[in-house]
């Protein structure tokens, strides 16, 4: 197919973006623009606004990254903020109202770092895990929070939108908490869209779970890694004292190319990965921080994994990284899923930057 920009013939090229990645990499105007649009007409249908707001009249959110200036009677992007009345309103996430799915998921399960975590794996026996092996008979609690700050393109849990657009149900945060009690439940996984659009219904989760469990509970995070600071500051805690894992999604390097896959920048994320690898050893096993990145055939490509390994090496090269195989879903499910070939050169690449410990994941979508 042909490249709108450069009008060279490439393998792989989403008909919706319509841009190859080398055009997008470099800025041109006309592919940013039709992914900002792509990402406006992706949102609408869900209540969620199209844009970052930056009223400079508006009450200033900074939860995330995103560094929301909310105009009047308007929400943030993630939608779980609002300005109501001049002041700066919880429309969900905080610690009485959580919009969510969750469920039990028996271990061993499919967690990004289920490799290396104390839940699927030999790590962190016997001081944060039941058994020297993964845990069978123990349960992971996952909470899927249906509100994210990043707008992803080839989103693999879109139906979060679904839910935070149509499902009324709230949940309080002692009422989740009180899901994690039962004897056969070893952790606690949020996700979702990302837990970082509702961090203090998450926090406050994990804090009455953690004050009420016999045993071992670990705390973990999926996430894109755009929480403010501060709260960061808290989930690394949370998870270096119980045997958790933070695990940041690195979707792409190139500040244009994040942008227009992701719809927001980059930047908070790689400062916050950063940072979050100062702690690692302070508890080496099982490991604190782990990366994955997402396989999108024609966008996420060998080059992009050599950069985001180059810059995980720099933190610390034993930081645990996963490729994962991409499944065509949400905007970009005009893209096959990841061939064999884009991933092992992808996985290559990621060694030769000197990462020690690259993992591929979801093998059973390669061909």
């Amino acid at each position: 197919m042909k490249c709108k920009g450069c009008g060279m013939e490439v393998p792989f090229l989403s008909v919706r973006l319509g841009y190859c990645v080398d055009c997008i990499r470099k800025g041109n105007e006309q592919a940013l623009e039709r992914a900002r649009n792509l990402h406006s007409r992706g949102r609408l249908p869900y209540h969620l606004t199209t844009r970052i707001p930056k009223d400079l009249q508006g009450v200033e959110c900074n939860f995330c990254g995103n560094a929301c200036r909310i105009p009047l009677g308007e929400k943030g992007f993630c939608g779980t903020k609002a300005n109501r009345d001049g002041k700066l309103a919880h429309l969900v996430g905080d610690k009485t109202r959580g919009k969510l799915h969750w469920y039990y998921d028996p271990l061993p399960t499919n967690c990004v770092a289920h490799w290396v975590c104390a839940g699927c794996s030999r790590a962190g026996y016997p001081q944060y895990s039941y058994s020297p092996e993964a845990e069978y008979g123990y349960q992971n609690l996952a909470v899927f929070y249906a509100s994210c700050t990043f707008d992803c393109l080839f989103c693999q849990n879109w139906s979060y939108k679904v839910i935070y657009a149509h499902e009324k149900e709230l949940v309080r945060a002692d009422e989740l908490a009180q899901r994690a009690l039962s004897p056969s439940t070893a952790c606690i996984c949020f996700f979702g869209g990302d837990p970082a659009s509702q961090i203090l219904h998450a926090l406050a989760t994990s804090y009455e779970a953690l004050r009420n469990k016999e045993g071992i509970l670990r705390i973990c995070w999926e996430t894109n890694g755009s929480v403010s600071r501060s709260l960061l500051e808290q989930i690394i805690q949370l998870s270096l004292s119980t045997g958790g894992t933070v695990k940041f999604d690195l979707k792409a390097w190139n500040p244009n190319l994040h942008r227009a896959l992701c719809g927001v920048d980059n930047q908070t994320t790689l400062t916050n990965f950063h940072y979050v690898s100062r702690f690692i050893q302070e508890r080496p096993d099982p490991p604190l921080l782990t990366a994955s990145t997402l396989l999108v055939p024609g966008y996420i490509d060998a080059r992009e994994v050599a950069y985001i390994a180059r810059f995980i090496a720099s933190c610390d090269p034993q930081i645990p990284y996963s490729l994962l195989a991409f499944h065509p879903q949400h905007l970009m499910d005009d893209l096959p899923t990841t061939p064999r070939q884009w991933a092992m050169d992808c996985l290559e690449a990621a060694r030769g930057e000197g990462l020690e410990n690259v993992h591929l994941g979801n093998v059973h979508l390669l061909w």
